[in-house]
């Protein structure tokens, strides 16, 4: 069996999507199942069982022997939400949880870490173990992400395989039920469905041009590829970036979404909210150095077929992966 916590979730659902292209139905779910515009993420897919979130660890106890492998994707993963307690019961201490357990009955594990963790980039994008200590995230969020970072490192029981995989900019299929915490993509195709124009941010730097800000977008079905890479192969146990390695505009991305919806471009440029402008990103860049000498010859989508991909066969259809 393979498991897959935050399974109900975006990018692990299309973690069950990918398994199960692969031939792959035994597979359990672990999640907080009770909301319910995160069912139909999954409720299509084949998988062997559901169990709740706080019911794991009672369950892996009588059926550890079973599982071949575990995906810990499962987190609160709101950026705006400065409840620290929240993070530390969900995002740190579960992951200790799980760790602790995957170390108890050997077995490999893979978890979700961040981009988040490297703040405003001071320290660059690096996915160095001894950069780690250094990161200054900007939010409780990708504070407790490199608080386990951290911690998992400092680990002298560790799983004989485990993995921690810095996600980039992510977007695609199965983020409907994310709200304002979805994908730039979505909701551009959002505005411009709905007014014919996008809002990008204003730069107010002068080595930026407006809705040039570059950001690390990865589509999601790359993502789930190389999850499957790291299950696969099990080698090199470790904390990875995963990005394309390649920045692309805001303005690339605006101008990739009206076209995959057959539309004029229309941007509008507005000013960053004065709160959060000495905050602001002007630029990130997964280094992806150490995942290409994984073995593996790594290959994405251009930003351009991964947005038109995601408009065309989901967003205008409202299709889930």
């Amino acid at each position: 069996m393979i498991i897959i916590t935050g399974a109900a979730g975006f990018i692990g659902s299309c973690l069950i999507k990918k398994l199960n292209n692969r031939g792959i139905r035994e597979i359990v779910l672990v999640d907080d199942f009770s909301k319910t515009e995160k069912k139909i993420n999954f409720e299509n897919k084949a998988y062997q069982l559901k169990v709740h979130r706080n019911d794991f660890f009672s369950w892996i106890k009588d059926n550890h022997k079973d599982i071949h492998f575990v995906f810990h994707l499962g987190a609160r993963t709101d950026t705006t939400e400065f409840n620290k307690a929240v993070f530390d019961e969900l995002n740190l201490n579960y992951s200790k949880m799980v760790w602790n357990a995957c170390v108890e009955y050997n077995l490999p594990l893979m978890y979700a870490s961040s981009a988040a963790t490297y703040g405003m980039g001071e320290h660059g994008f690096a996915d160095r173990h001894d950069l780690i200590e250094k990161l200054k995230p900007l939010n409780p969020y990708g504070e407790s992400k490199n608080e386990f970072d951290k911690w998992a490192l400092n680990q002298e029981n560790k799983p004989f395989y485990w993995t921690g995989v810095k996600f980039f900019n992510v977007f695609g299929p199965n983020e409907y039920h994310k709200g304002r915490m979805a994908s730039v993509v979505y909701h551009a195709f959002k505005q411009i469905k709905e007014t014919g124009k996008l809002k990008l941010f204003r730069s107010h730097l002068p080595e930026y041009k407006d809705g040039e800000q570059l950001r690390d977008f990865i589509y999601v079905k790359d993502v789930v590829d190389l999850l499957w890479v790291g299950m696969t192969y099990q080698r090199n146990s470790g904390i990875y970036n995963i990005g394309t390695g390649k920045a692309r505009t805001f303005l690339d991305l605006g101008k990739a979404v009206f076209n995959a919806m057959g539309k004029a471009v229309d941007i509008e440029y507005i000013d960053i909210p004065s709160d959060i402008r000495d905050k602001y990103q002007y630029y990130t860049q997964a280094e992806m150095s150490k995942m290409r000498s994984y073995d593996y010859e790594l290959s994405f989508h251009s930003l351009e077929d991964a947005v038109n991909d995601y408009v065309k066969e989901y967003l205008m259809n409202g299709f889930y992966y």
